[in-house]
C-alpha cells in the first residue's frame, strides 16, 4: 500500500473535497480520484461518499483514519531519523496570534539557519483549541497561554515569558486605570480565554464592573480599537505590542498574579528530540529579544 495514497485520502477527508485535496497535494483531481480508487480496490470497500463537489468518508473509512494518520506520520519521521545531526524532519507548531507576530518571527530565523533541512508548519489558533490538538497528536507543540489547570505528566511545558497586565487607553486620556475603566467603554479580553482571566481577576479584586463594548480573543484587534478611540482595555504586554498600540497610552498594572504566562507545551517524548530542543532554544532567544521591544510610555 502506497503511503502517498493514504496521504491523498486524508487530504480529501480533511478538506471535504477532491478538488481542494488536489490543490493541497499539487496534483490533478483525476490523480487524487485514482489514488482513492486504488486504495478502495486494495481494501475491498468504499472509502468516500461523493455528493456534488463534496466527498465525505464512509463509516468504514472513518474507522481507519486514525491508523492512516499514524502511518503517514511515521513515514514522515524517517527523514528525520536519517539526518546525520538529528536536525531534520517536520515540526507542527501551534501558536496563538500574539506568538505569531511576537515570539515566532525571530525564533524561526534562528531555527532555519541552524536546521535548514527541518521544516516547520505553523498552525494558528486559540490556546484552548491548540491544547486539544496537541493532546490529539495533531500538532507537536503549542505556544499558548498557561492553562487554568495542571498539565498532565505526558506533556512538558517550558515557560517563555511573563507578560504583565497593562491598561491601554486612547492617546491623550488622563486618569488612573480605575477611573478610565469607570467612565469609558471597555473592550474586554475575552474572560473565557485562558489569557483573559487575569484581567477579569484584576477587575473582580477591585470590584470594578466597566461597561463592556465587546469581547475579543484577539489582542492585536483590541489594541487597534483602543488606538481608534473606541474604549480602553486590559491586556498582557506581549512582544510586538508596540506595532499595534503605538498610538495608545499604556499604563502598567502592578501584580505578578495578573501576568500572563506564555508556554511552549510539547509531548514528553517528541518525535524529533534534537529538532525540538533547537526550537526551544530559538524561542528562548526570541523571548529575550521580544522583551526589549515592550512599550515604555507607562504613566
Amino acid at each position: 500500500m502506497e503511503i502517498r495514497y493514504l496521504k491523498s485520502l486524508l487530504a480529501v477527508v480533511d478538506s471535504g473535497s477532491i478538488a481542494e485535496a488536489a490543490r493541497t497535494e499539487h496534483l490533478t483531481a483525476a490523480a487524487i480520484g485514482q489514488r482513492v480508487q486504488v486504495l478502495e480496490r486494495e481494501l475491498g470497500f468504499a472509502l468516500l461518499s461523493r455528493s456534488g463537489h463534496t466527498a465525505q468518508p464512509t463509516p468504514a473509512c472513518e474507522r481507519l483514519i486514525a491508523r492512516a494518520r499514524r502511518l503517514v506520520r511515521e513515514a514522515a519521521l524517517l527523514q528525520g531519523d536519517a539526518s546525520a545531526d538529528g536536525l531534520g524532519g517536520s515540526l507542527r507548531i501551534g501558536a496563538v496570534s500574539t506568538a505569531l507576530t511576537g515570539l515566532l518571527p525571530g525564533a524561526l530565523r534562528h531555527f532555519t539557519r541552524a536546521a535548514p533541512q527541518a521544516r516547520v508548519l505553523i498552525v494558528p489558533g486559540t490556546s484552548r483549541a491548540l491544547y486539544r490538538m496537541l493532546q490529539a497528536g495533531e500538532i507537536d507543540a503549542a505556544l499558548i497561554a498557561a492553562p487554568p489547570f495542571d498539565l498532565p505528566r505526558t506533556l512538558h511545558a517550558m515557560e517563555l515569558r511573563h507578560e504583565p497586565l497593562m491598561l491601554l487607553a486612547p492617546k491623550g486620556t488622563r486618569g488612573s486605570p480605575a477611573a478610565l475603566l469607570r467612565r469609558m467603554p471597555y473592550i474586554r479580553y475575552d474572560p473565557s480565554a485562558w489569557g483573559g482571566r487575569h484581567a477579569a481577576q484584576w477587575l473582580a479584586d477591585r470590584e470594578l464592573a466597566p461597561a463592556v463594548l465587546c469581547d475579543l480573543d484577539a489582542l492585536e484587534a483590541i489594541a487597534l480599537l483602543v488606538a481608534d478611540g473606541m474604549g480602553v482595555s486590559l491586556v498582557p504586554q506581549w512582544p510586538g505590542i508596540e506595532r499595534f498600540a503605538g498610538d495608545c497610552r499604556a499604563v502598567a498594572i502592578a501584580g505578578a498574579a495578573y501576568a500572563r504566562s506564555m508556554l511552549l507545551v510539547r509531548a514528553l517524548a517528541p518525535d524529533f528530540p534534537q529538532t525540538m530542543q533547537l526550537l526551544e532554544r530559538s524561542l528562548q532567544a526570541g523571548g529575550d529579544a521580544g522583551a526589549a521591544g515592550a512599550p515604555t510610555r507607562a504613566r
